[in-house]
């Protein structure tokens, strides 16, 4: 059935307008993006048919532009609106972390954290340095190690603390695995790093670890 035979509302854009885009599959996401199929496969078939060829939406987005060109009913056309798309949001999020704004809301956290680590294929971790308001100074990536780990050093850290003139730091790393599980390696490595800034009047408020579905938060669990 064509998608133009479908129940008004269950039609993808029809779907969103109604319910909010939070209510929508994937494939009804991508559908959306798609906007037409080709003349032998429908669009919501061919949005399925995508996801399972590169095995969800993060395969998709994180595709190399040969390999998604290459695909059946994506095109330069649809890979640069994609890729234009995926910076929209980067900017998006970004412009909720521009120097001097308060870090107040766990949400746009998490979000900016997502977009700047969960693509990493190995361990990345890094320091989000903030003054007494919580205004944010910078962001930065200190450590990148392999699948499994990545080797952080106090020393390091609290010496660009100080470089940043830091009074407060949130630490962020990604688990390539997909699981935002603290290992007893994280938070012996975070215990260790408070100590180490507690020494020189910079508070830790929080270590988030990115997975694919979720960022899990040291603070609202109860681990710092």
């Amino acid at each position: 059935m064509a998608l133009a035979e479908w129940p008004i509302e269950e039609r993808p854009r029809e779907k969103l307008l109604s319910f909010g885009a939070a209510s929508l599959s994937d494939a009804e996401l991508l559908a959306i993006f798609l906007r037409t199929g080709t003349r032998m496969k429908p669009v919501m078939a061919l949005a399925r048919d995508l996801l399972n060829e590169f095995h969800g939406v993060r395969g998709l987005l994180e595709a190399d532009k040969q390999t998604l060109i290459g695909a059946y009913g994506i095109g330069e056309a649809k890979f640069a609106q994609l890729h234009a798309a995926l910076e929209l949001t980067e900017r998006y999020l970004q412009a909720g972390f521009e120097r001097g704004d308060a870090i107040t809301d766990p949400g746009t956290t998490r979000r900016f954290l997502k977009s700047k680590l969960r693509g990493y294929a190995r361990e990345v971790f890094a320091c989000l340095y903030m003054d007494n308001q919580h205004r944010l100074i910078k962001y930065e990536e200190l450590f990148f190690g392999t699948i499994d780990g990545a080797s952080v050093h106090p020393r390091e850290v609290v010496k660009h603390a100080l470089k940043h003139n830091a009074a407060a730091v949130i630490f962020a790393h990604n688990h390539p695995s997909g699981v935002a599980e603290p290992s007893q390696a994280d938070q012996r490595i975070t215990d260790r790093l408070k100590s180490a800034l507690l020494l020189v009047d910079v508070r830790v408020l929080d270590h988030m670890i990115v997975g694919d579905r979720e960022v899990l938060s040291f603070a609202e669990k109860g681990l710092l």
